[in-house]
């Protein structure tokens, strides 16, 4: 007989008010946009009246800024997270990179709407919380590149640095491949994107030369650059 204490696993916190909140927020903001959502219909989603919100916030903005701003936070200190766990235990980069992939396909899944929600709204944040966006974002890269450009020393930055951001692209792409439901569930997605996206880096070595019309440089033509704007980046992340 095993008299062995048996070990459970503790359940997950139930999400705070305010976290309930701004999940709703995310998903009719992602569903209407940001100006046809009003205070009350945010507060009737979660069973308290429009200026009970005001406890928690101080209005639309400050939801919309904290949705933006708090993912950019954790996709960057998650793929920090992701690369320092696995370089401690001597791992290469290739599992470095695999590592990064399954943090962002896990984003990519389960936080659809805010993808939806970069994409549509981010220029309605002050200025202050879309340039913090922007460098964190611009962060985020940074990691990707280091660990791609490790794997694949002999293509050139600008070539690394254009398949990190195809990359995003792709697995951004999330809240465009069909209504809720379409997709073959979540296991099979998640599979099918690390495949793409190990597949669309490993075409950094198994490729041939650009095509003769090709850009020397990869990052020709990026929106911006030459009106002077800051390009931009990938959606969230």
């Amino acid at each position: 007989m095993n008299d062995a204490p048996t070990r459970t696993t503790p359940a997950p916190a139930a999400p705070t008010r305010r976290e309930q909140i701004l999940r709703e927020a995310a998903r009719l903001f992602a569903e209407r946009g940001f100006h046809g959502v009003g205070v009350d219909e945010i507060g009737a989603a979660v069973g308290i009246s429009g200026p009970g919100l005001y406890r928690h916030f101080a209005g639309k903005d400050a939801m919309l800024a904290e949705l933006l701003v708090g993912i950019s936070e954790r996709l960057f200190a998650g793929g920090q997270r992701r690369v320092i766990d696995a370089t401690s235990t001597g791992e290469g980069p290739d599992a470095v990179l695999g590592s990064l992939i399954d943090g962002h396909i896990d984003f990519a899944l389960d936080d659809r709407a805010l993808i939806t929600l970069h994409d549509r709204e981010l220029g309605q944040l002050r200025d202050s919380d879309r340039k913090r966006v922007r460098s964190l974002q611009r962060q985020y890269v940074e990691l990707w590149v280091d660990v791609v450009g490790r794997l694949h020393p002999d293509s050139g930055e600008a070539e690394v640095r254009a398949a990190v951001h195809a990359v995003f692209g792709l697995l951004n792409s999330t809240p465009h491949l069909g209504r809720p439901g379409a997709l073959p569930g979540r296991t099979a997605t998640a599979a099918l994107l690390r495949r793409l996206a190990h597949g669309a880096f490993a075409s950094l070595t198994d490729g041939g030369p650009a095509p003769a019309d090709a850009p020397a440089d990869p990052s020709a033509g990026t929106p911006g650059e030459e009106s002077g704007e800051e390009p931009a980046e990938p959606s969230a992340g």
